[in-house]
């Protein structure tokens, strides 16, 4: 299985993106977002944007667990990870987007 991003709308109404791993665990998710075209776009900044260390921020959580955000150009978060269990856990995360968010498909789930 190759990794993809699941676009699909929220109990609210809102289109949100995961990105799941080949393996199918979730690596990434997005935001909510009024239009799909918005949801779409966010995608795209997830494809351009992965691969540059120097857009992810690597914090803590409050419960003390590492996490990541991914950050577009512009500084405003366009994906959220899990929370990881180490930091060597996270760093594993953020290799996994910079390695599968620019190649994978999209399922589009609105539509169901």
């Amino acid at each position: 299985m190759v990794a993809r991003f699941e676009l699909y709308k929220d109990k609210a109404g809102e289109f949100r993106f995961r990105l799941k791993a080949g393996n199918g665990e979730i690596i990434l998710v997005s935001e909510g977002y009024k239009q799909k075209a918005s949801a779409t776009n966010g995608i795209e900044s997830i494809r351009k944007n992965a691969p540059d260390d120097a857009h992810y921020e690597r914090k803590t959580s409050t419960s003390g667990k590492p996490m990541f955000n991914l950050k577009a150009t512009n500084g405003q978060v366009i994906g959220t990870s899990e929370l990881y269990s180490s930091v060597a856990a996270r760093e594993n995360g953020i290799e996994s987007v910079k390695h599968n968010a620019p190649e994978a498909s999209v399922s589009d789930l609105t539509h169901s």
